[in-house]
């Protein structure tokens, strides 16, 4: 026994059967603590598989799930001034929109994308919370401007998904101006006779509810989700009494009128669907619906093409 055999050669077989293991294999649950593999996670959409609780989820993803076989269309949405306000807290605005951007690889707060969901086609768009908290500013008036416009020029339904905590701060009054005019871009759905289904998700806070997310012809809301115009601590200080349980969320919301459903988002997509067709007067979407094969492919695969009779 030596120093070669004692340390050298352990030393060697350690480094060359070293693996690297990825650092994002598992994610931990915020509500229940549970170590979550990656993958199940994602197919799951995001929904704790222990608890069912609804994590973060992106637009991206959002869409992916949603429209048939995860493909869409992304929508033009103009360009606003970058800083008309030459704002700068702690941060310039444009230095925390570049780190932000980086964050999320998104260029803003909200995504607008047209495709088919039980093929029916539709107009989306959806919120990012991880981009400055979803935040309501120039960009995401615009969004949903251009997608009320394209909703009525194809004659779709639009579908928006809520997730904000409130107008941004940064382009001030022209933040708030989004208010009115996305109430007036919903106006142009409605007065075209067409479907506005909004799904609120967690959290949908500020001027965002005050205006468009609480404008639906349906209001469908995740499990569990923070819907509000001022948070629930900025309430108790302000009457000094305490609130009741789940004063704020989804559930509660429900039960006082001011939601149609609260949903699970691996049923989501199935319950829309439905809705949409519904409004638009269509039967309902068949399961596993198929385009009949082409005689070329019948006689491949050995069988004769259904009949037109």
């Amino acid at each position: 026994m030596n120093w070669i055999t004692n340390y050298v050669r352990p030393r060697i077989n350690s480094i060359f059967s070293r693996r690297e293991t990825p650092d994002n294999l598992w994610s931990k649950c915020d509500d229940c603590g549970s170590m979550l593999f990656h993958r199940e996670l994602s197919e799951n959409l995001n929904v704790c598989t222990q608890c069912g609780h609804h994590m973060a989820i992106t637009p991206r993803e959002r869409f992916q799930a949603l429209f048939d076989g995860g493909i869409f269309v992304e929508v033009d949405v103009p360009k606003p001034i970058t800083d008309p306000l030459h704002f700068k807290d702690q941060k310039k605005y444009p230095e925390r929109m570049k780190a932000a951007q980086k964050k999320t690889s998104e260029q803003e707060a909200m995504l607008v994308a047209e495709g088919e969901i039980g093929r029916t086609p539709i107009v989306a768009a959806a919120q990012d919370f991880s981009f400055m908290g979803g935040s309501m500013g120039m960009y995401v008036g615009n969004a949903i401007i251009a997608a009320a416009e394209r909703a009525v020029k194809m004659h779709r339904p639009l579908v928006l998904f809520s997730a904000a905590g409130g107008a941004r701060m940064q382009e001030g009054i022209l933040s708030l101006m989004q208010m009115p005019r996305t109430t007036v871009a919903i106006q142009m759905l409605k007065e075209a006779g067409l479907p506005y289904i909004v799904v609120l998700t967690h959290p949908t806070t500020g001027g965002v509810t005050a205006s468009y997310a609480m404008l639906g012809d349906v209001q469908i809301a995740e499990p569990n989700a923070l819907i509000c115009f001022a948070g629930p601590r900025v309430i108790e200080q302000t009457i000094r009494e305490k609130l009741p349980e789940g004063f704020q969320r989804a559930e509660y919301l429900l039960d006082h009128g001011m939601l149609d459903r609260v949903t699970k988002r691996t049923d989501l997509r199935d319950e829309l669907i439905t809705i949409v067709r519904m409004l638009l007067r269509q039967t309902p979407a068949i399961k596993g619906d198929l385009p009949k094969p082409t005689p070329a492919e019948a006689s491949e695969a050995g069988t004769e093409p259904p009949s037109e009779e």
